[in-house]
C-alpha cells in the first residue's frame, strides 16, 4: 500500500503491466500510436471509444471514457493529456492504464473490451473524518445504493451521480460511473466492489474516491460534478493517494 499528496489538477496515477514491449520500432509501436490517434481525435465526439488497430499478435485494443458530467472541450483536452503521459509513464509497455479525474484511458495486446477490470486501481481518502459517522454512514449508504441503481438503468451510459442535505450548512455530493463497454450486470458488479472500500478504507472519512478501470465512485462534502454549486463552505481537505493491489 503507497501513500502520498495529491492535487485534483493532477494526473491521479497510472499502471503498466509487465508486459513489455523491448524493439521501440516494432509493428505494434506503431499500432500503439495509431490507436492513440483515434483515441485522441473522436472520443470527446461522445465522451466514449471503444477501439483496435492492427492485426495479428500485434493487434492492440483500446477504450477511453471521459466523466458523463464534463464537457466535450474539458473532455477533448483531458483525453489529449492522458494520451500524451501514457507514453511517458509507459514507454515500453503494451498494456497501460492512465486516470485524470475527467477521463481515463487504457489499451493492450489482449482483448479487455467487454471485462470487468478491477485488476489494479486508486484510492484517495479525505484525512478528515466526519463528525457524526453513525449517521453519516447511513446516509452514504442509503446515496449510493441509489446511484448505483441509477446507474444501471436504460441509457444511463453508466453514470449516476446525486446530492443530499445532510444540515442546512452541509451537502453529500456522490457520482459513480462505469465504462460503456459494460453490460448492467457487469457494472453493478464493478461499482460493488468499489463501493466496498468505503467501509474498509474511507471509513467515516468526509471524502473517497475509488478508482478502478472498468468503474469509479466517489463522494465528498462539497461538489465536484458539473453543474457546480456554489461553494457550500465546506473545505476541500487534504487527501492521501493508496493503490489499491
Amino acid at each position: 500500500m503507497f501513500l502520498s499528496s495529491c492535487r485534483a489538477a493532477d494526473e491521479l496515477g497510472d499502471y503498466c503491466d509487465d508486459d513489455t514491449n523491448t524493439n521501440s520500432s516494432s509493428q505494434i509501436s506503431v499500432n500503439i500510436d495509431r490507436l492513440l490517434a483515434e483515441v485522441v481525435s473522436k472520443t470527446s465526439l461522445t465522451g466514449y471509444i471503444a477501439t483496435s488497430s492492427g492485426r495479428g499478435p500485434n493487434k492492440v485494443y483500446g477504450l477511453a471514457q471521459c466523466r458523463g458530467d464534463v464537457s466535450s472541450k474539458d473532455c477533448s483536452s483531458c483525453i489529449r493529456d492522458a494520451a500524451k503521459q501514457s507514453h511517458l509513464s509507459c514507454p515500453i509497455h503494451t498494456d497501460a492504464r492512465i486516470w485524470y479525474d475527467y477521463c481515463s484511458l487504457r489499451y493492450s495486446k489482449q482483448n479487455f473490451i467487454g471485462d470487468v477490470d478491477t485488476l489494479s486501481g486508486l484510492l484517495f481518502a479525505n484525512v478528515e473524518n466526519v463528525t457524526n459517522p453513525r449517521s453519516f454512514k447511513k446516509e452514504l449508504g442509503a446515496l449510493m445504493d441509489k446511484i448505483r441503481s441509477e446507474a444501471v438503468m436504460p441509457n444511463a451510459q453508466g453514470l449516476g451521480k446525486v446530492k443530499t442535505k445532510l444540515s442546512p450548512f452541509v451537502t453529500l455530493y456522490a457520482l459513480v460511473q462505469c465504462t460503456r463497454d459494460l453490460s448492467n450486470i457487469d457494472c453493478a458488479q464493478c461499482l460493488a466492489i468499489a463501493v466496498e472500500k468505503f467501509e474498509t478504507s474511507c471509513d467515516s472519512r468526509k471524502g473517497c474516491r475509488v478508482l478502478y478501470y472498468s468503474c469509479y465512485v466517489r463522494y465528498e462534502l462539497y461538489p465536484f460534478f458539473f453543474p457546480l454549486d456554489s461553494n457550500n463552505g465546506t473545505s476541500f481537505g487534504k487527501t492521501v493517494r493508496i493503490v489499491l493491489p
